[in-house]
């Protein structure tokens, strides 16, 4: 069934899951959502990667809409002020393209690039304002949308979104060097890694902005709203495992919950997709769980206060869009030309990919 009677982009019309990738209680029990700010949204993104030049122009006509990064964002920060939703957005969208770089940095085996970039990064997200017009378009970008985030809350949860951040990028050089050298992680190894790399504790924390309160630490560390938050974001990378298992065996990844399995547990493909099915679907059960929890917390928060209200309200918008997160992820897998791996000339190298932003010709 489809999402909505037309998808959010407009050259797409009807979805068709297949049966492998089907989630009934994804269409039934998770109803999707989309910020009514989504047109604007769209299109200043498509302005904004012309503008950095993280896409070319003819990329961006051809594939920027189809791609669907601002759908994925629309969907998930519901309530969201437009500025916030609107930064989240453009940080969103240049996250695919730096994974894009890393992705064509592994392929031609430019370690000092990636050497390069990585510490450019490290040194951009402590200083992005000194970063706006650096020469490398991904470093500029970066900064844009970092100074951007920086502004809604105050200097404690900044200073966590860039801990959080100096360790995804870290995450980043550890799959460059196990891409680079062959090795596959083992499950335990691949899980761990895969909290980083898919960036769980971003996109947890800009749940915050957008609700327009800092949630306070004894709240965040509470278990259900933790673990609620983990088994949103876990639902999400290993769903994508399932999705993207096509294209990221056609380029030689190692980094997949189902390569893991098949390498290290000796699963047969088939068994390896069962296998990660179950985990998504037992992902969903557990958070229906931790929900509740959650909920609750924030119910005992409302102490009769303003102040108590006000961060009850915060955290129950926090939680709602956590729910939000599984809908959004699940319908962009099937809209996004970014997993649409049978359709491309080559299978191993995306068309939508800027290939001089990419350092090729």
């Amino acid at each position: 069934m489809p999402a909505f009677p037309h998808s959010t982009s407009p050259t797409t019309t009807v979805i068709a899951v297949p049966p492998a990738l089907s989630l009934p209680v994804i269409e039934t029990a998770f109803p999707r959502q989309l910020h009514p700010y989504w047109p604007q949204l769209q299109e200043k993104t498509r302005s904004w990667l012309l503008e950095k030049r993280l896409m070319s122009a003819d990329k961006v006509e051809e594939y920027a809409d189809g791609l669907c990064y601002t759908d994925l964002m629309a969907g998930y920060y519901i309530g969201a002020p437009d500025e916030v939703l609107q930064a989240i957005a453009d940080y969103s969208a240049w996250f695919f393209v730096w994974d894009d770089r890393h992705d064509r940095d592994v392929v031609h085996r430019r370690s000092t690039a990636w050497r390069q970039l990585r510490f450019q990064l490290h040194t951009a997200l402590d200083s992005p304002r000194d970063h706006l017009h650096h020469r490398d378009p991904l470093v500029a970008g970066f900064a844009d949308s970092t100074v951007r985030l920086y502004s809604f809350l105050g200097k404690k949860w900044n200073a966590r979104f860039a801990c959080h951040f100096h360790a995804v990028i870290e995450a980043y050089d550890r799959e460059f060097h196990n891409r680079t050298r062959g090795i596959v992680p083992t499950v335990e190894e691949y899980l761990e890694l895969r909290r980083l790399t898919f960036a769980h504790w971003i996109w947890t924390d800009l749940l915050e902005p957008s609700a327009r309160h800092e949630i306070p630490a004894d709240v965040r560390e509470h278990p259900g709203y933790r673990r609620a938050a983990l088994l949103s974001q876990e639902f999400a990378a290993w769903y994508n495992d399932l999705c993207s298992l096509p294209k990221e065996i056609a380029g030689d990844e190692v980094h997949n919950l189902g390569i893991s399995l098949i390498h290290h547990e000796g699963l047969t493909l088939e068994e390896a997709v069962t296998e990660v099915r179950r985990r998504v679907e037992e992902c969903i059960a557990e958070f229906l769980v931790a929900e509740k929890e959650a909920v609750h917390l924030a119910d005992g928060l409302a102490d009769g206060t303003r102040t108590g209200q006000e961060l009850s309200d915060a955290v129950k918008a926090c939680v709602a869009n956590m729910r939000n997160w599984f809908s959004t992820v699940y319908w962009f897998h099937h809209e996004s030309g970014r997993y649409r791996v049978d359709s491309w000339d080559d299978r191993a190298t995306p068309p939508y990919v800027n290939n001089e932003a990419a350092g090729e010709k």
